[in-house]
């Protein structure tokens, strides 16, 4: 999903803190908080402190908030996700990070083989769509 804007700017044109907010539902103070959180976001910041988003930070949120606010990672998970990160891609250059690495590496050793990650995953997804089949009710 890419994001949109209805500002008459060019597609790889600079967007404020605001207009990426605006565009991708996502509260000013959120995106501050991320830049923190994940070293890989660094909008340019010119004087004043005004933030501008390039076409590559803009990628990088959108993937930041897939992570954390649909797949359901902590901050720390998705950070971990996002190691190999090549701007404006979408791509990791490798690494293969499942769902929910916080549950995962707690109910896990790193010596557990691969498919009783897969039977994890699976379980961990079941429990999920039958969490938000009781909360549609």
């Amino acid at each position: 999903m890419v994001a949109t804007f209805d500002d008459g700017k060019d597609a790889g044109a600079l967007r404020t803190i605001g207009e990426v907010g605006d565009a991708l539902g996502i509260k000013s103070h959120v995106l501050r908080y991320w830049e923190g959180q994940f070293p890989m976001l660094q909008p340019l910041k010119r004087s004043g402190g005004r933030r501008y988003y390039r076409s590559e930070d803009i990628a990088l949120v959108q993937e930041i908030d897939r992570l954390v606010n649909r797949e359901g990672y902590t901050l720390r998970g998705a950070k971990a996700a996002l190691k190999d990160w090549r701007g404006g891609t979408g791509e990791r250059t490798g690494g293969n990070v499942d769902p929910a690495p916080g549950v995962l590496q707690a109910a896990t050793s790193s010596a557990t083989s691969d498919s009783s990650r897969q039977e994890a995953i699976a379980r961990l997804r079941s429990i999920r769509e039958r969490l938000a089949d009781a909360i549609a009710r």
